[in-house]
């Protein structure tokens, strides 16, 4: 069972990012439109001008984060941003959901429509100054993560139940061929899959949202085991800590009836599960 990392309620919590250089983790509450983060000096809150949703790690001073309306470099003492490029910035349906820094220091970042709007998302990739479409057509973009081998990338559509694996060329870590379907929701087992994290064994560690839970599976896409979160909406995990194996876990409030928020406060908070699997270093973005 998780327990409290950071008590402070997001209405959409999500992007979990442990920065390996600086120990310390950073998440945002999308909606809230805010970044936050913890250090010795306690609670950090950085309020931004609009919607970010996920951040890979530049260097020590640095995040490269995404917003409703493209990707930049954010300044973590100063809390200054420059623009890297624009991401559907002439579309005011969209903003940026799910995203993750890749192994050859590029960047994936998943859209979707502010109302979920069908298909209005889609899943991109920054890498080397090009900001380039990968798979239109994305309802919830989601699960971004790409497994220690370096050989296949992940991502959901949350919307439609469903987890693709897609293949990398190793020079460079472009898609090769077509996706292919790793994880279906089903009755008793996966439903909601929203952001997730393979650790240095393999292992694909799935937030499911409405499950209050971390789940494990394998290559295969088998169950192996859960991790309890004390949050309904469990949205998504990162490894970190100094032996990189304590699980965070971001969660949300958004869609919970004030009834239950009454009687569930943690809803929305972040939390942690230490010793619980081999998590892997965040890869550096490289600009």
């Amino acid at each position: 069972m998780s327990e409290i990392f950071d008590n402070r309620p997001c209405a959409l919590g999500e992007g979990p990012l442990w920065h390996p250089v600086r120990g310390q983790l950073f998440w945002f509450d999308i909606t809230g439109r805010r970044l936050l983060s913890r250090d010795a000096s306690g609670p950090l809150d950085w309020r931004l001008p609009e919607m970010c949703s996920a951040a890979g790690w530049i260097d020590g001073d640095r995040l490269l984060m995404a917003s409703e309306t493209g990707l930049w470099v954010f300044d973590i003492e100063s809390g200054a941003r420059d623009r890297v490029t624009a991401l559907e910035a002439d579309n005011p349906v969209t903003r940026s959901n799910d995203g993750r820094a890749d192994p050859w220091g590029g960047f994936w970042i998943g859209t979707m429509g502010k109302q979920a709007e069908p298909e209005a998302g889609s899943i991109w990739r920054y890498y080397r100054g090009e900001l380039r479409l990968l798979f239109p057509k994305i309802t919830i973009s989601n699960a971004i993560a790409f497994t220690p081998d370096r050989q296949f990338a992940t991502f959901a559509d949350t919307a439609r139940g469903m987890v693709w694996r897609t293949a990398l060329d190793p020079l460079h870590g472009w898609p090769k061929g077509e996706p292919e379907p790793f994880l279906r929701a089903r009755a008793g087992g996966m439903t909601n899959p929203d952001g997730a994290v393979f650790d240095t064994d393999g292992i694909f560690w799935l937030a499911e949202w409405g499950g209050s839970r971390v789940a494990s599976y394998g290559p295969d896409g088998r169950f192996l085991r859960a991790v309890a979160v004390g949050g309904r909406h469990s949205s998504c995990p990162a490894f970190g800590g100094d032996d990189l194996k304590t699980l965070f876990t971001t969660t949300a409030r958004q869609g919970l009836p004030p009834e239950v928020l009454a009687v569930e406060p943690l809803n929305g908070a972040t939390f942690r599960c230490e010793d619980v699997a081999p998590g892997m270093a965040e890869a550096r973005v490289i600009l």
